[in-house]
């Protein structure tokens, strides 16, 4: 029944697993290639004094920290994914468990069907991750980062780690998303299948609550603590509220809907179905807010340092910085696009049945886009107060300001690009799946 179940799902809705398949692959190369680096630099035959300079850079650290990085993203973000794949399989789960299969049956067959997207992610993701250490190394050689004596090689534990980090996180996100599905009643979930639960989880919020109190608690204390430490605490804090914001995100997202309503009857059916689908589009609020909120507090604590000091930092020491918040940016923002292609994809039988009571095309993209604009504010908004929570009071702690600085110009890319990030995830799989004349649809897409 395990098998059958996720050869269904497979088979299906192949498209619902883009998501973890590219989350896993991206772990895969970060954890490849985070390993290939360290070795190239442990193995590097240099004199002493550029061995002495190579230790002190943090450099090999920071590539221990890029394994650490990929099992956590992984298991978190996989997680996120497989929720919205796993919400296209309500009616099937239903059915396997009316006829007998129990909760712990389910939810190995879902972990299964991570494990098994895994593995080709994973081969993936190994030379992959080969190109982009070889390009890490090369940036730090090429700034006068690391001795030009360090160059790639391959790990040989490279694959082996790959497969372990990809399959072992995924399994745990899966199962984590697996819970609810599986325990909940066949006649429930069958009924879920037709009209998405509209209640708020009672549980889920005061989980939220809870995440973003412990965030802003932590910030309270690294403002009136060791400066040396605010840098490492403050990743904590910030992963804390943003992932106590992607539990409170169906709150978040009724509270926002209404303004949709100021577009006028297009901004009014937006609203309504924001509503109506607040749980699975709060499964790209975690990744869009950690994507934003990272960025911000890396940017802003650069652009600050320059602003109090009057002198720009090295060339060297930006790109470093630059480069690692780029592999979390990036990470987070392929998660978030993921899961907005996901849940779009899910709704073809509902813009087709829109255009059959007589919407244009124009007018379904125009609810698309509407909505789209609400999912970015409510990521902005909320990723900038993550972002001001984590930051300022570091800045006070390393800098003794507590007014962080953001050029016009590096705000308005910051802005356009979480715009284009959102669109991509919606309004092109729109395009995609009204493609096809209305019935055409509803026949192809039981």
């Amino acid at each position: 029944m395990n098998a059958g179940l996720t050869r269904q799902a497979l088979r299906k809705q192949p498209w619902a697993f883009a998501g973890p398949f590219v989350t896993q692959c991206l772990a895969a190369a970060l954890a490849s290639g985070a390993l290939g680096a360290s070795s190239s630099m442990s193995g590097a035959r240099l004199d002493p004094a550029a061995r002495q300079a190579l230790t002190e850079s943090s450099l090999p650290e920071m590539a221990a920290l890029f394994v650490v990085m990929s099992v956590y993203l992984t298991a978190l973000i996989v997680g996120l994914t497989m929720t919205s794949s796993i919400a296209r399989q309500g009616r099937d789960i239903a059915l396997v468990r009316a006829v007998g299969a129990t909760p712990g049956r389910v939810r190995r067959a879902v972990a299964a069907q991570a494990a098994v997207v895994a593995v080709p992610a994973a081969l993936l993701g190994v030379p992959l991750g080969a190109l982009l250490a070889r390009a890490w190394l090369a940036g730090l050689t090429g700034h006068g980062v690391i001795p030009p004596g360090v160059t790639f090689h391959p790990s040989a534990a490279a694959l082996p780690a790959a497969l372990g980090i990809t399959v072992g996180a995924s399994l745990v996100g899966a199962l984590v998303a697996a819970m609810r599905p599986a325990r909940v009643r066949p006649a429930a979930a069958l009924t879920e299948t037709a009209v998405p639960r509209r209640q708020l989880s009672f549980v889920r919020t005061v989980i939220g609550v809870v995440l973003v109190t412990g965030g802003v608690l932590l910030s309270i204390r690294i403002a009136n603590g060791d400066p040396a430490k605010a840098d490492g605490s403050s990743f904590f804090t910030m992963l804390a509220m943003c992932v106590g914001a992607g539990f409170l995100g169906p709150v978040l997202l009724r509270l926002v809907a209404p303004l949709a309503r100021l577009f006028g009857g297009t901004g009014a059916l937006a609203a309504d179905n924001l509503a109506v689908r607040s749980k699975a589009l709060s499964g790209a609020l975690v990744p869009l807010v950690l994507a934003i909120a990272f960025a911000m507090v890396k940017v802003v604590t650069h652009t600050t340092s320059v602003h109090v000091h009057g002198a720009p930092e090295s060339p060297a020491e930006v790109w470093t910085e630059y480069s690692g918040t780029a592999v979390y940016v990036t990470f987070a923002a392929v998660a978030a696009v993921n899961t907005l292609v996901t849940v779009l994809l899910a709704r073809r039988r509902e813009l087709a049945v829109t255009r059959l009571v007589g919407a244009s095309r124009v007018r379904a993209l125009a609810v698309v886009v509407c909505e789209a604009l609400m999912v970015t504010v409510t990521a902005l908004a909320v990723g900038t107060v993550v972002a001001m929570v984590t930051v300022v009071p570091m800045l006070h702690g390393m800098l003794g300001t507590w007014k962080p600085y953001l050029p016009t110009g590096q705000l308005t890319v910051g802005l356009a690009t979480v715009i284009g990030l959102v669109l991509l995830g919606t309004v092109v799989p729109a395009l995609v799946a009204m493609r096809r004349p209305a019935v055409e649809s509803l026949a192809v897409d039981p």
